[in-house]
């Protein structure tokens, strides 16, 4: 039956993530429910659901074209970032690792919750500078930098705080900030994904069952989630991470 669980979750974060994102919002939370160790839930999320980040970016592969200034620019420290989150995951002892579950789902599914109106905002920027001052560079990699430790130490929502520190360096072409944001993801988790598996901290069952659905679920859910809506995809991935943040502090 977990399998099962674990299999039809992977499916509908297939579907979300193609459409709305916020996939791990599922399944990590029913991992957290059915019984896994929550750092061992995380690990494994993270390895299963990469290659959707990889398929993202590729998504946006047209859009990466002019962008190898920023890609040098931002992507080591979102590799180095990206391998400290992943190691201090490991270093923190899972009884509090559990008790701060409930609160970072909750916080990611504010930042989920948050996502759209932002992505509007940038997106209806009159401005045509693509270079912030040069002065701001230091403070955007340090921001970039603090953003992949979070990623690789729990990741949900972290592609919002991306996007708003792209805008905030003075990019206006939304698309090309999703197709960065894809890229730097792609960078965090990889090097997260590695790590974990170097660690011997994959559920490799559950994950497999996970990377299956995942599949599944972007590539055959995508139009029925397109039929159901973006705006009920994401209200109905807001009030499961509501519900389960709220479930997992009730359990606590």
């Amino acid at each position: 039956m977990h399998f099962f669980l674990v299999f039809l979750a992977s499916i509908v974060a297939g579907m979300m993530n193609s459409v709305a994102g916020g996939g791990t919002l599922i399944t990590f939370p029913l991992l957290v429910w059915i019984g896994v160790d929550p750092i061992l839930a995380n690990t494994t999320c993270t390895v299963a659901l990469w290659p959707g980040s990889l398929g993202a970016m590729v998504g946006f592969r047209r859009e990466l074209g002019d962008s190898r200034r920023w890609m040098l620019l931002l992507g080591m420290p979102s590799v180095a970032g990206g391998l400290i989150g992943a190691r201090l995951l490991l270093l923190t002892p899972t009884r509090f690792f559990a008790s701060i579950v409930p609160w970072l789902i909750l916080f990611a599914t504010i930042l989920f919750a948050a996502g759209e109106p932002i992505t509007r905002r940038l997106a209806g920027k009159k401005s045509a500078s693509g270079m912030a001052a040069r002065s701001s560079w230091a403070a955007v990699i340090v921001f970039q930098f603090a953003v992949s430790i979070y990623g690789g130490y729990f990741g949900a929502g972290m592609g919002i705080l991306m996007l708003a520190a792209l805008g905030l360096m003075g990019l206006t072409d939304i698309h090309q900030m999703n197709g960065l944001k894809n890229f730097f993801v792609v960078c965090i988790n990889l090097v997260a994904a590695v790590y974990f598996i170097a660690s011997g901290r994959v559920d490799w069952t559950f994950a497999l069952v996970m990377v299956g659905g995942a599949i599944a679920g972007g590539y055959g859910g995508a139009g029925l989630a397109r039929k159901l809506g973006r705006r009920f995809v994401r209200r109905a991935v807001i009030v499961i991470g509501l519900a389960m943040a709220v479930s997992l502090l009730y359990r606590g």
